[in-house]
């Protein structure tokens, strides 16, 4: 008789065999019934404090990623009622220059690291990468799981990186990006999550923002579901953050409303709830403001 892996035993306790029909509808329903008596003012303030800036350009270099760590400086100057964006999100290169331009107490420092946004190189190099990234000022790395390895079921490789790259990390928060948009179906986003979670995550995130589709909320209600499930039956708790293609407010409600409604209260902190985007923060502050600013 054929054993299975300890992977296929840990999903054998999840649901994972999702229907794509079902989560859609599921999602509908929460867009049409919940999201509206979202929308409001207080929520638009909490999700300008959970908005990831994000730089992740081929033309970025020191000095553009300098501005542009100095305008969470000046926007703590000149919002002080505000609060201020959880994280500026950099390639690993500019760590250093994000760490020493930053004044803003809580201002979280990631790095997308591990050969992002492929993750096709060497375990040692996503390492060395990882680990330079950490001794530069990186307080949050980002890494995206192995997909190609995922797809072919090779569930230990993928885990495997996962747990040394955290190992790395040290006291750093990890995200692990699943790239949901390449995942094919729910069921898989359901596993990939669950494997990220069991293999040392702090964070699970939807996309790279580089492939289509980025972010989806029927994605975002899986991972959601995952991070639920796994809360119950471990008792760690796992933050979510969708990334890429969030162009509207309504799209930043849309996935506020799916994580209250999912995970409930807890949840809704900017320790446990990112989104990767620099477009939304210019869009919620406008519309905080009551008036079309462009200050990021």
């Amino acid at each position: 008789m054929e054993t299975k892996s300890k992977y296929e035993e840990m999903f054998a306790q999840y649901d994972v065999n999702i229907d794509d029909a079902k989560v859609a509808a599921a999602v509908q329903r929460i867009i049409d019934e919940k999201v509206p008596e979202n929308d409001t003012l207080e929520v638009k303030k909490f999700l300008m404090g959970s908005v990831e800036l994000t730089t992740l350009k081929t033309t970025d270099n020191d000095e553009s990623v300098i501005k542009f760590t100095e305008k969470v400086n000046r926007f703590s100057d000149e919002y002080p009622d505000l609060p201020h964006v959880a994280t500026i999100c950099v390639y690993p290169c500019f760590a250093e220059a994000v760490a020493t331009a930053l004044q803003v107490d809580g201002v979280e420092i990631a790095c997308v690291s591990g050969s992002f946004p492929s993750s096709q190189a060497l375990i040692e190099v996503k390492v060395a990468e990882t680990a330079l990234a950490v001794k530069d000022g990186a307080t949050e790395i980002d890494i995206v799981q192995s997909v190609g390895k995922f797809l072919a079921g090779d569930y230990e490789t993928v885990a495997d990186e996962i747990s040394e790259l955290k190992a790395t990390c040290g006291d750093c928060a990890m995200k692990v990006i699943l790239e949901t948009g390449l995942l094919g179906s729910a069921s898989n986003i359901k596993k990939a999550s669950l494997l990220a979670m069991y293999a040392g995550a702090d964070y699970i995130k939807t996309s790279t923002g580089k492939e289509k589709p980025a972010a989806t909320p029927e994605a975002a209600y899986v991972m959601c579901q995952a991070i639920k499930e796994y809360y119950d039956k471990t008792g760690i708790q796992i933050g979510f953050k969708p990334a890429g293609g969030l162009n509207t407010v309504h799209d930043a409600l849309v996935y506020y409303t799916i994580v209250k409604e999912v995970l409930g209260e807890q949840w809704l902190t900017n320790k446990w709830l990112r989104l990767g985007t620099s477009r939304l923060a210019n869009l919620l502050l406008s519309e905080v403001v009551g008036e079309e600013v462009k200050f990021f």
